[in-house]
């Protein structure tokens, strides 16, 4: 069954009445409806490209956080061979919000590490809905110092809403994990690759994909802060959300002129969860061509032109 946005009504309407013509003719025989129900499959693909055409910021958040869209798991489990997960900070607890492990990629030994939300209640509330805890960045910088002692390229999926705001995670010292996963970032003499696959938020997101390269799929989205949570702190209204997304130029394309993303990833005509197989290959070759760009560098070279350019970043496209 597919889950449609709100500003997707009118073709949740024209579809559910095709396939209403054709559960009919299933059910009584000899009924011919396939020219009617071809026609309104017409006029829902045409509606789909005009939708998609030109989203707003608001939109694109709107899609980067729908629920069928493919998370971590399936990105790993498609692209990745030999998987091995690792678990647990060695501290606390193993955070369920950040999977990662050992694995290849195209043959090649790669640590891969990424957020995860789940893909129904049981999964989600289990995942903390990709918000991931202290002891889930400490996992993460463990899991990238083992990377960098072996020699292995790092490549990290980002989704997530942002990092656990909880009395907990505060306690156990939740921005100090995140300052020193992304420290860890900025360390590593290995090639490391980001992909932002549905929503980048804030400090969760950061220490994760502070990045060699960094790449975002068409419609996901990458921000120091919600759109609502902007909204209520400029307006006092968190019903300002849409003026938010505007200001906040979350967008990849709005980025990727900032500089802050590499390269845009197409998406399938509606979104990644219209054709995740389509997405999903999609992000492996982009994570193929990002490897290949870094192929056979010095670890010095690697860690001096990351911090380049995260020093350089926002300097480019302010004008635009």
């Amino acid at each position: 069954m597919t889950n449609y946005l709100d500003f997707e009504k009118p073709l949740a309407e024209i579809e559910g009445k095709a396939e209403e013509l054709r559960a009919m003719a299933r059910k009584s025989e000899g009924m011919d409806i396939e020219d009617e129900a071809t026609a309104l499959d017409r006029k829902a693909a045409t509606m789909l490209q005009d939708l998609y055409k030109s989203l707003t910021p608001w939109r694109k958040c709107q899609v980067a956080r729908h629920p069928d869209r493919p998370h971590a798991k399936d990105y790993i489990e498609a692209l990745f061979a030999e998987y091995t997960p690792l678990a647990g900070d060695r501290n606390f607890a193993d955070d369920h919000a950040v999977m990662g492990g050992l694995a290849r990629f195209d043959d090649q030994p790669v640590m891969v590490i990424g957020h995860e939300k789940g893909n129904d209640t049981k999964s989600r509330i289990e995942r903390n809905f990709g918000m991931a805890r202290p002891e889930g960045y400490r996992k993460a910088v463990r899991l990238m110092d083992m990377a960098h002692r072996f020699g292995l390229p790092v490549v990290t999926l980002i989704d997530t809403p942002g990092a656990y705001p909880g009395k907990g995670a505060e306690e156990r010292g939740q921005s100090e994990a995140i300052a020193r996963s992304t420290e860890k970032c900025l360390t590593l003499g290995v090639p490391m690759v980001s992909v932002i696959i549905g929503e980048g938020g804030s400090g969760g997101a950061v220490a994760f994909a502070t990045a060699n390269r960094v790449a975002m799929l068409e419609h996901s989205v990458y921000s120091v802060i919600s759109p609502e949570g902007c909204a209520s702190i400029l307006w006092k209204d968190s019903e300002k959300m849409r003026e938010a997304a505007e200001a906040l130029r979350l967008t990849a394309q709005d980025l990727h002129k900032l500089g802050v993303a590499d390269r845009v990833i197409p998406e399938p005509l509606g979104g990644a969860h219209r054709d995740s197989t389509a997405a999903i290959q999609s992000v492996g070759e982009a994570i193929r061509a990002m490897l290949a760009e870094m192929s056979g560098q010095k670890p010095a070279k690697l860690i001096a032109d990351r911090r380049r350019k995260y020093l350089d970043m926002g300097t480019r496209g302010l004008a635009a």
